[in-house]
This record gives C-alpha cells, sequence and structure tokens, in this order.
C-alpha cells in the first residue's frame, strides 16, 4: 500500500573526516562472529527501515519452506507475540543438535551464530533451496536483542537463547517429545532499527503468494500481540507442551492458505478484479535437462488493462527486480506473439513487429524457476543473476507457449487483438508525447502559464507546491519562499489514468502541465536524472473534494512517475485542521484531539475546509514553511498490494469497489 510518514527535516552535510597518518596493518580492523551483521547490518538486509526489518521474518521463514521444498514439512505457522516478538514453528525434520566436526559445537549453535553456515551448501540436503548464502538464521540472530531456537528431534527437546547474536549458554536438553521441527522466535534490536513494529497484512500478503508457490503446504499467520496469556512469563514464552501457538486456542486474528491450483490459483487471485480478454489460462511446467531440480513453471493470462503483472520467483524466493528468469520471459513472450501473428496474417505485412511493452500490456504473468545453484545479486535477493535460467525459461516457455497459441485459435487471436491495440496506442502515445516535448521546457519553450516558478535552478532544494484551486494557489504563491518553493494550481479533478493510454493523458492540459512542470518526459523516455524539484509536495484541502484529487495525483505518480515516489521525491501537506484563538495568542491543531487538548475554555475555534481559507502569513508558518511545517513523504511499503487497491479503487470494477469500501469503511475518518 500506499503510505506516508513524518519526514523529518534534511540533516546538515557531514563534515569531511579529518586526515589520518600512516595507513598500516594496524588500520584494519577485524570482526570477528556476527560483528560485521551489526556494524553493516544494510548489507544483509538492504535497509534497517520497515523492508529489513520484515525480511528477518522472510528469511527465517524460508528456511522452514525450504524444509517443505523438500518434501520435509507440510505445515508452517507464523505468530506476532508481544513485545514486538516474532515466533516461526515448522514441522521439518529439526535443526541438527550433535556436534559439528569444523566448530566442535552443535550444528544448532553454527548454524545460528556463523555465517555461511547451513545445510545448503553440500548440494545434498536439498535439491533446492532460496537460503543459499547460509546467513539467514544467523543474521536474523545478530539483528535480535533475543533469539530462541527450539528444537524437536530424535525424541528430545533442545533449546538455545541468544542475545545480539551471542550464546547465553550451551544447547541444553528440557524434555522429551514426540514432534519433529523447528521454533524460532526473536525479537529485534531497537538499537538496529528506529521501528520494530511489525505489520501483520504486510506479512500476510507475503506468505499468501508462498502458499501458491508450495503444493500441499498449509501456511498459518496468527497476531497474538493483544493477547494476555503469558503473563508471568519472560519473553511470551510458551507453556510446556505447546508446539504451535494455535494449540493456546487464543481469540486473535489469524489467516490460514493452502492452495492446490499453485501457480494458475494465483493469476487467478491477481485478476480477480479484472475482465479477461480469453478463457483459458495459460500454464506449463517442465524439468530442464532431464532432472526434477531444474525446473520452468509459468502461469499467465491477459485482461482488459493496460499495465502488466509480472511476478517472478527464483527458487520461491519473489525476486522483485528481476532477472535472467524475466529476460527470457519476455524474449519468448514476444518472439511468439509476432511470430504466430505473422504466420496466420492477423497483421499487416507493414506492419511494425510488437515489442516488448506491446506484449507485456494487459498481462499477468507468474514465472517460478528453480535451481539447485543459484545466484541472487545481492544478499537480499531482488534479482536472479543465473545465466543458464535465461535459456532455460527462453525454450520451456516458449516451446509451451507457442503450442498453446496453436491449440488455442480463438485465445490466441484474442490476445493478438490486444497486443495489435497495444501496438497502435503505443505509436499514438509517442505522437501525443513529442508533441508536449517540442512545445516543452526540454525545448527551451515556456514553462506551463499557471506555473509560479522558483528561482533556484539546483533540484536538490526546489520544490513544486501542486495545489487545488486558483484561490488557494494565489495565496500559496504570495507566502511562498520564491527562491526555492514553485507553485502550480491545478483546475479541478485531473484525469482518471488507471486506464487511459498514454496519448489519452498528454491530452489533459493538467497533466501536460504536471509533465513539462517535472521536466523528466515520460514513458520510454523518463529521465529522473532531469526532475527539477526534488520535494514534489500535493497541498489539497481537508475535505472530500481534496482527498479525491490526492489519490488522483498519487494515482498518476504510481502508475507513470513511479522512480519519484521510490526515490523519497513525493510528500503530502499537512496543513492544520483547526485555528484556535484566544486574545492575541494563537495556536493550530492538526488533529481532532490536538484541538480538544489546545482548544481551552472561551477561545475562538476555526476548522479550515480548504488552503484558500488562509492567508499567505497562515499558509506559510503552518504549511510552507520548512523549519516548521509538517510533511508526510509517500513510500511504497507493498508495490503488488498497492497496484491490487488502485486496480480495486479506481478501475471499473464497481462490485468490487463497493464490497472494498463496505469492508474498510470502519477505518475512514469522516469529515462531517
Amino acid at each position: 500500500m500506499l503510505k506516508w510518514a513524518h519526514k523529518i527535516h534534511m540533516p546538515k552535510s557531514a563534515k569531511p573526516a579529518k586526515k589520518t597518518g600512516a595507513y598500516s596493518a594496524e588500520s584494519i580492523t577485524v570482526l570477528e562472529g556476527l560483528e560485521p551483521v551489526r556494524k553493516r547490518p544494510g548489507m544483509y538486509i538492504g535497509t534497517t527501515g520497515p523492508d529489513g526489518l520484515h525480511h528477518l521474518v522472510t528469511e527465517i521463514f524460508d528456511n522452514s519452506r525450504d524444509e517443505a521444498m523438500g518434501g520435509f514439512a507440510d505445515d508452517i505457522e507464523i505468530t506476532l507475540l508481544p513485545n514486538n516478538q516474532i515466533r516461526v514453528v515448522d514441522n521439518g525434520r529439526g535443526i541438527p543438535i550433535d556436534i559439528h566436526k569444523q566448530t566442535k559445537v552443535s550444528a544448532l549453535e553454527t548454524i545460528m551464530t556463523t555465517l555461511h553456515a547451513g545445510g545448503k551448501f553440500d548440494g545434498e540436503s536439498y535439491k533446492v533451496s532460496g537460503g543459499l548464502h547460509g546467513v539467514g538464521g544467523s543474521v536474523v540472530n545478530a539483528l535480535s536483542i533475543y533469539c530462541r531456537a527450539e528444537v524437536h528431534r530424535d525424541s528430545g527437546i533442545y533449546i538455545q537463547e541468544y542475545s545480539q547474536g551471542k550464546k547465553k549458554s550451551a544447547v541444553k536438553k528440557i524434555g522429551t517429545s514426540k514432534l519433529h521441527g523447528t521454533i524460532i522466535t526473536f525479537q529485534p534490536d531497537p538499537i538496529i532499527f528506529p521501528d520494530i513494529n511489525f505489520n501483520f497484512e504486510r506479512i500476510v500478503n507475503h506468505l499468501r503468494q508462498q502458499a501458491y508457490l508450495v503444493k500441499g503446504l498449509r501456511i498459518s499467520v496468527i497476531d497474538a500481540r493483544a493477547a494476555e496469556v503469558w503473563p508471568s512469563r519472560k519473553n511470551a514464552e510458551f507453556p510446556e507442551g505447546i508446539f504451535y501457538t494455535r494449540e493456546l486456542g487464543l481469540n486473535a486474528p489469524s489467516m490460514s492458505f493452502y492452495f492446490d491450483g499453485g501457480l494458475m490459483s494465483l493469476v487467478r487471485f491477481e485478476n480477480e478484479h479484472s475482465k479477461p480478454i480469453h478463457k483459458n489460462i495459460f500454464y506449463v511446467a517442465k524439468n530442464a535437462n532431464g532432472n526434477d531440480y531444474e525446473t520452468v513453471e509459468v502461469a499467465l493470462q491477459y485482461v482488459d488493462d493496460i499495465s502488466s503483472r509480472l511476478l517472478p520467483f527464483a527458487n520461491n524466493i519473489y525476486t522483485a527486480e528481476g532477472g535472467t528468469h524475466v529476460t527470457g520471459f519476455k524474449t519468448a513472450l514476444t518472439r511468439s506473439l509476432n511470430t504466430y501473428a505473422r504466420k496466420n496474417n492477423l497483421v499487416n505485412e507493414k506492419e511494425d513487429n510488437f515489442t516488448g511493452d506491446d506484449a507485456l500490456e494487459g498481462l499477468t504473468a507468474v514465472i517460478s524457476i528453480k535451481l539447485r545453484e543459484i545466484q541472487f545479486e545481492g544478499q537480499t535477493k531482488a534479482k536472479l543473476g543465473s545465466v543458464e535460467a535465461q535459456s532455460m525459461v527462453t525454450t520451456i516457455f516458449g516451446e509451451a507457449f507457442s503450442a498453446y497459441l496453436e491449440e488455442n485459435p480463438d485465445d490466441a487471436r484474442s490476445i493478438i487483438q490486444k497486443v495489435i491495440l497495444a501496438l497502435k496506442a503505443r505509436k499514438a502515445a509517442k505522437a501525443a508525447k513529442d508533441s508536449v516535448l517540442r512545445k516543452g521546457a526540454l525545448e527551451g519553450m515556456t514553462l506551463p502559464g499557471k506555473l509560479a516558478d522558483c528561482q533556484s535552478r539546483s533540484a536538490e532544494e526546489s520544490e513544486l507546491f501542486i495545489v487545488e484551486g486558483d484561490s488557494a494557489g494565489g495565496t500559496a504563491k504570495q507566502g511562498r519562499d520564491r527562491r526555492i518553493q514553485a507553485i502550480l494550481p491545478l483546475r479541478g479533478k485531473i484525469l482518471n489514468i488507471e486506464r487511459a493510454h498514454l496519448d489519452r493523458m498528454l491530452a489533459s492540459e493538467q497533466i501536460k502541465n504536471l509533465v513539462v512542470a517535472f521536466g523528466t518526459a515520460i514513458g520510454d523516455t523518463f529521465d529522473i536524472t532531469k526532475l527539477r524539484y526534488h520535494k514534489i509536495i500535493i497541498a489539497t484541502d481537508a475535505d472530500v473534494d481534496g482527498a479525491h484529487i490526492r489519490t488522483l495525483l498519487l494515482t498518476l505518480l504510481y502508475r507513470f512517475f513511479r522512480p519519484l515516489i521510490d526515490s523519497g521525491f513525493v510528500y503530502i501537506a499537512q496543513p492544520p485542521l483547526y485555528k484556535i484563538k484566544k486574545g492575541k495568542e494563537i495556536v493550530y491543531a492538526y488533529s481532532d484531539t490536538e484541538r480538544d487538548k489546545k482548544a481551552v475554555e472561551g477561545a475562538d475555534v476555526q476548522r479550515y475546509k480548504g488552503l484558500g481559507e488562509m492567508n499567505a502569513e497562515e499558509l506559510w508558518e503552518t504549511t510552507m514553511d520548512p523549519k516548521a511545517r509538517i510533511l508526510k513523504q509517500v513510500n511504497v511499503e507493498d508495490a503488488r498490494e498497492a497496484d491490487r487497491i488502485f486496480d480495486i479503487l479506481m478501475g471499473s470494477d464497481v462490485p468490487s469497489r463497493k464490497s472494498f469500501i463496505q469492508s474498510n469503511a470502519k477505518k475512514a475518518v469522516l469529515d462531517v
């Protein structure tokens, strides 16, 4: 979902380090054990923000999921506990607890306290796994203020506890058990993570996806943070004999997933709010090179939409940045469609070939590849780097998709017609875009007439306020800092671009003005380095119309200017809701709660409905002054879920939108 968080003022530039003397062996610092992880956590989990925090859950879950992929487990449970703890349980084989020959300590201790130690290096314990690097358990342990491993195997229960990556004691047996499996409980270290609050919905969305990918695996998620079942137990330890949290019978929010349909079920889920343009979902699953540990699996369906959804996985790890398997898929898809269209005379001989973008429009596809030896670019595994994956996908998917087109002529014709429309729209969009750019600032022409530009030409310090209406625009122009703040007023509501091609978008004067003001161009010529302002601030009124305009702008930015959000350049202004005056003293309130606290008896309380109701001085000191204002920075916590919500709220599926609104009505803050 799109989220926004309070933005702290930009820090002053750091002073350059003082020059030091001789550079010798004594200058080299050697970090031992898990110290490198605590020293440079970003190298292992990408960031110490919300993404990195939730990546800890993924790392531990991946170890359990690999047990399931190997056929050793079929039930995994994740519980959010009080004190920001996470408990992950699987019914796999249980981490070995016997003494390791090299380290001379228990294998459990070795795995939890040593980097690059695990059962995924020998090539025998797991034919296919996601946690190849062998750092998952140890990295989570290193970044946790508290961690506990509990292993059920060989008729016993064995535990070891840790803090900040260091063991508290040796592995010890605490009882007997007829079960088998592993329980990992951890609590992120607040020294490492500024915010250690886990998002239940975010975890649920990720685990639902994983349930589609592993047939026969049950995955449960329980939010037990509000449950008072461990009042006298430190660290929310469970009563003896409790394996799965659900055995406690808690009255807590929970979700459970189990899918037999695999990737086809995932495609149906992604397309549930869209209209398919062909009946049959394409599906192929095939081993490569005659073995069962190198496989390619693809499911796809085209829908009546202009955006595409590619969900690529490598050894069941979602590779958000794509990689070689996606490259192979796109190559085979475009080639197959061009070949079929030419062969069956569905396109004019003089017509251009379909491009990759044409072939992707309206496509929902899941690409899953499994390799015994897999290489990712970076520890967070966001991009697949295995070279052989490209040829595997190109060959297996290409042959199967070509056969599907031949065997399903009605589906094939519908798909080709969809791609032809995309091709025509691309040409029309190029003509419209070229026209805009010829008339725009990139050609040295004047900026939009409504834009009151700033004096600075430094994008780093320049700000663009997008305001609602001429009244607010006039006030903002009077109250701004002309040196660094530009003002662009909008005339009413912009076009809903959720289902609009680029040519129709650029016919809108409002959107055309935004494109020219940004300076980045749009579409395939988009260039973020030419952005004219590093703060794009949406400042709309605090009413229903203002919220609608803000949503339309966010939809535009998310669909066509996504790098601006990813780079942290988009903000929401937070003007006050109330002006409270008593005598000569004036204070402002940004919420009803704050109003109730500040509004002393007899005080005059004024409710602001719009920015135009403020005078220039009020608008400056409450909303525009960098030293006093509150800005909320827009970011995308879960891009795929945000994409789905935009489809529901801004698309043409009215029943789904009605259902969404009814389901979430209680969460709404009404302005009445």
